[in-house]
């Protein structure tokens, strides 16, 4: 008898088994486990930015409270915030989008989450690159789609190229997501690169593109990271942009992300938040009006303080035997491939024969935490946090050093 038939309580509906729960909660109540034994932790996890958010959002929030703006507002956003996403993705797309064409939502993860719900029937695909964000095959399945997994290689830097899309689309295919900067490779795709999967994309009436954008901010390379709807304009009915201003201006807690796209999904998306949670916080949506309106000051300050925390990372892991880390066009993640330590044994006889295995050799040897390939349908790899002070990166890397010294190979 499944443990949820003999649990009180009403039984979760046959979707819930589609679901898993998150890697990163699953690693962030280990942490919790270790440090209640008193145990030091160094924990290369963290998907949020260590920056505190900047005093002029803040202080945009705490005027908006004074001033009563503490109600309801539309379900797609204020005015005010619109106004503020146009103008913002003017600036990076080169596109006019309409009021009607943005949607705003409590964070990017719930409209990514909404837009599947919002177009997937039962049956339908959607193609994900792998490495992938933990969550969008999940996200998939819960709403009745199918995600079809394209690997990737090291290679092709991580990227999705045009002949793997090409071989992976039925009739059956809804949506091809692309991440760029991507989590958890920090790949960005190029103009270029975007083209030809552009190409592909045009010659299927039926598929669209879902660009996941949120890292965009913070990336070590031209600027702005090119977008799909700026080199196939004549696509942009069939490609949902996403955003929001948690990574780029440290605000993960205020909830605040966007899409751009076609008015009749904004519509739909609107429409399911209203019947969910009615609305984005007032509050925090006018502090995301001056985090994007703001200027460029703290984003620069903070990409330069990354940059040299990318090179501490890549360069630490880089002069480990049997790591071979790729070096991240963007975000804050060094994606690394451990696969060389795969068969390795430890001291006291123990085989590392999956990723698990390794991971919990590096927390019990050095308190270093790393979330495992696998989750990111890339078994052989782990991803590392460079959201972190250079003296925990110094010490963490240290400390994989020691682990990866003690394997016998």
């Amino acid at each position: 008898m499944p443990l949820s038939e003999t649990l009180p309580g009403p039984a979760p509906a046959e979707r819930m088994s589609r679901v898993k729960e998150s890697p990163s909660s699953q690693v962030a109540d280990r942490v919790r486990a270790f440090r209640a034994e008193g145990r030091k932790v160094l924990p290369l996890t963290i998907g949020e930015p260590d920056f505190d958010t900047p005093d002029h959002v803040k202080d945009a929030a705490i005027a908006a409270i004074r001033a009563g703006e503490t109600k309801y507002t539309s379900a797609n956003g204020t005015p005010a915030l619109q106004k503020a996403i146009t103008s913002r993705l003017l600036r990076k797309t080169g596109q006019s989008y309409a009021t009607d064409e943005i949607c705003v939502g409590g964070g990017a993860k719930q409209l990514i989450f909404l837009a599947f719900m919002a177009t997937l029937d039962e049956g339908d695909e959607v193609i994900v690159p792998a490495p992938y964000w933990v969550s969008y095959p999940d996200m998939v399945s819960v709403n009745g789609g199918r995600p079809v997994i394209v690997g990737t290689t090291a290679g092709e830097g991580y990227k999705l190229t045009p002949d793997r899309l090409r071989a992976a689309i039925t009739e059956r295919t809804k949506w091809v997501v692309l991440n760029t900067p991507n989590n958890p490779t920090g790949a960005v795709y190029g103009e270029e690169e975007l083209r030809g999967l552009t190409d592909v994309v045009r010659a299927h009436p039926h598929l669209s593109i879902l660009c996941d954008e949120i890292y965009d901010e913070i990336n070590f390379g031209a600027r702005p990271v090119p977008s799909a709807v700026t080199v196939a304009p004549d696509l942009r009915e069939r490609v949902f942009l996403v955003n929001g201003v948690s990574k780029a201006y440290a605000m993960t807690g205020w909830r605040i992300g966007y899409g751009a796209g076609a008015a009749r999904l904004c519509a739909a998306l609107g429409t399911l938040q209203s019947q969910s949670s009615s609305c984005p916080s007032s509050v925090s949506q006018a502090a995301a009006v001056a985090a994007l309106d703001g200027g460029r000051e703290f984003i620069d300050r903070t990409v330069a303080i990354y940059t040299e925390r990318r090179d501490l990372l890549v360069s630490g892991l880089d002069a480990i035997d049997g790591l071979r880390p790729a070096v991240p066009e963007g975000g804050f993640y060094v994606w690394t491939d451990a696969s060389a330590l795969t068969g390795a044994v430890t001291p006291s006889g123990t085989r590392m024969t999956s990723d698990a295995d390794l991971a919990e050799h590096f927390l019990e040897t050095s308190g270093v935490v790393v979330i495992t390939g696998d989750s990111y349908g890339c078994p052989g790899h782990f991803r590392a946090s460079f959201a972190l002070s250079s003296d925990t990166i110094r010490e963490a890397v240290a400390g994989l050093a020691h682990s990866v010294s003690l394997l016998r190979r």
